[in-house]
Formats: structure tokens, C-alpha cells, sequence
């Protein structure tokens, strides 16, 4: 009689934790976003070292210290190129993008563009909290106009913009919007996002007890709300109806479509490349970039 197999490894969100202790303000809406992360890893049961956490700078980009995964902290509105990288080269591995809006739309705003629209496969986790936190409250992409800053003391002049717009209109295939102070509805959100194939963007509104006030918290689980039962997320033209919100926060799935992602395309291009050839070895391709003279 043969020995049952091993049992396979059960995850708990725990599990996903480290021995670094997150230094976010207290309050900050981050620490609901971190929270979420674990119990969606979780639900999904990813495998630590399959799994990649990567993110720019910012408060919230200290996050994959926090996650016990694979992770890179890089430099400011650079963690799509990496993400990319990871994803494209290593395709068995979840890779999972976080940020802020400052780092994301700002100087990171040409990444976001061509990763969605190049349909990576990626989850970017947006952590959205209308400022810059770690450079002590400047003005910010998404900080809404007539806002009062370090950098705009009679009011922010210029108009915001919405994540999920740009990231509808830039081709990602699958859009949501969360709010931190929900955490039900967050991890079921991330959750979503994960299982997604493509370019998944979720905006999580993370409120900034320190630069933005008590205020936003209570300003945004106000205006937070479901979107409506019935909503065709398969409709770009339905989806912008919820964008540019001002007295409400609608948080779900905006936009969900298939496509096929930027390694599925790879997959078609490497066998259409190789039909009929010979495979190109690792010292042939190393003597084409590097000749003799």
C-alpha cells in the first residue's frame, strides 16, 4: 500500500506577513489596503516564491517589505517597467504592482500608459490618497481642484484627473475602483483583479490622515457606494458614466473585457519565429550583440 501524497500547503494571511513592521502613519489608509492584499493572496492560495510585489516610491510603495513574496522597492514611477520585465520573463510568477497616485500618474504616467495598453499581464494596485504624503503634502494629480496644499495655498488651479479613466481609455482590460475604509469589499475587489489575465487596474482610495485630514476618511465612506446592480462592464461608454465622480464614490468593477495579454502575443510571435527554424542557442544570440573586431 503506498503512502498518501503530502499535503499541499494552506495558506493563511499571516502567512504573507513579515518581521517588518509597516511605518505608515497612524490611521493612514494604506494599512486597509495591506490588510486586504494578505486575505486576497490568501483566498487565491499564492505561492510565496511565485508570487513578485513590486512598486516606485512613496509611502505606500514601502508595501513589499510588508508582503513575504518576492519584492522590489524601485525608484520613483518605475515599478510598471519592472513589473513588466518580471512579467514577461518569468510568466509563471503573479507579479503584483503597488503605488501612489503621485508616483503612478505623475512620473510614472508614460508606464501606466503603455502597460495598459500593451494588455500586461499585471496587477497595479493604485493606492490613491489625492496628495504627495512622503514629501510632507504637495499637489498631487489627483488632488481636486480648489484644494488647498503645501504647493497650492489658495487652491489647487488645475483640474484632477481619474485613474480609472486614463486606464479605460489607455486599453487595460480589467478597471475597478475600491475604497480602503471597505475592506470586504476591497479583497473581493483584489481577488478579481488576480484572477484577471491582462492588464488589471484597481484604484483604491486611501485616505492620508496626516496631509489630508480626518476629513477625507469621513468624506469618502460618505460618498462610497456600490455601483448599480446590472451594470455592463463590457461597455467602455457605461464604465466613464462612473468616472470624474465628484458627490459619490461608486466602487466595483467598471470595466472587465478579454483580450488576449502581451505574453499571450509573445507565445504567437515565438512560435510563428520558430516554425521550420532551428533554435537560435544562448551563445549564438550573446555573439550578435557582441561581435568580434
Amino acid at each position: 500500500m503506498s503512502a498518501a501524497p503530502p499535503a499541499l500547503p494552506v495558506f493563511v494571511p499571516g502567512d504573507y506577513k513579515t518581521d517588518l513592521k509597516p511605518v505608515w502613519c497612524p490611521g493612514c489608509g494604506d494599512f486597509g489596503v495591506l490588510t486586504a492584499l494578505y486575505r486576497a493572496m490568501a483566498e487565491l492560495q499564492l505561492t510565496p516564491e511565485l508570487t513578485a510585489v513590486v512598486s516606485g516610491i512613496g509611502c505606500s510603495s514601502r508595501l513589499p517589505g510588508y508582503v513575504e513574496t518576492y519584492g522590489f522597492n524601485t525608484v520613483h514611477g518605475r515599478a510598471l517597467p519592472l513589473a513588466t520585465g518580471v512579467a514577461v520573463s518569468r510568466p509563471d510568477v503573479k507579479v503584483i504592482a503597488v503605488g501612489g497616485d503621485g508616483d503612478g500618474l505623475a512620473i510614472g504616467g508614460n508606464h501606466f500608459m503603455h502597460s495598459a495598453r500593451r494588455n500586461l499581464d499585471v496587477t497595479y494596485i493604485l493606492m490613491d490618497n489625492e496628495i504627495y504624503g512622503l514629501t510632507k503634502g504637495q499637489v498631487a494629480p489627483t488632488t481636486p481642484t480648489g484644494d488647498k496644499t503645501k504647493t497650492t495655498h489658495y487652491g489647487n488651479p488645475e483640474p484632477a484627473v481619474d485613474p480609472c479613466e486614463l486606464a479605460i481609455s489607455f486599453g487595460a482590460t480589467w478597471v475597478g475602483r475600491a475604497f480602503s475604509g471597505d475592506l470586504k469589499g476591497t479583497v473581493e475587489l483584489i481577488v478579481k483583479a488576480l484572477r484577471h489575465r491582462g492588464f488589471a487596474f484597481l484604484n483604491v482610495m486611501s485616505p492620508c490622515v496626516t496631509w489630508r485630514g480626518d476629513d477625507q476618511f469621513k468624506s469618502l465612506k460618505a460618498k462610497a457606494r456600490p455601483l448599480p446592480a446590472g451594470h455592463d462592464v463590457t461597455s467602455r461608454f457605461e464604465a466613464f458614466k462612473f468616472t470624474r465622480e465628484t458627490d459619490v464614490l461608486s466602487t466595483g468593477v467598471l470595466y472587465d473585457v478579454k483580450s488576449p495579454s502581451l505574453n499571450d502575443r509573445l507565445d504567437t510571435i515565438k512560435v510563428t519565429a520558430r516554425a521550420g527554424a532551428p533554435l537560435v542557442t544562448v551563445p549564438e544570440i550573446v555573439k550578435t550583440f557582441l561581435p568580434s573586431f
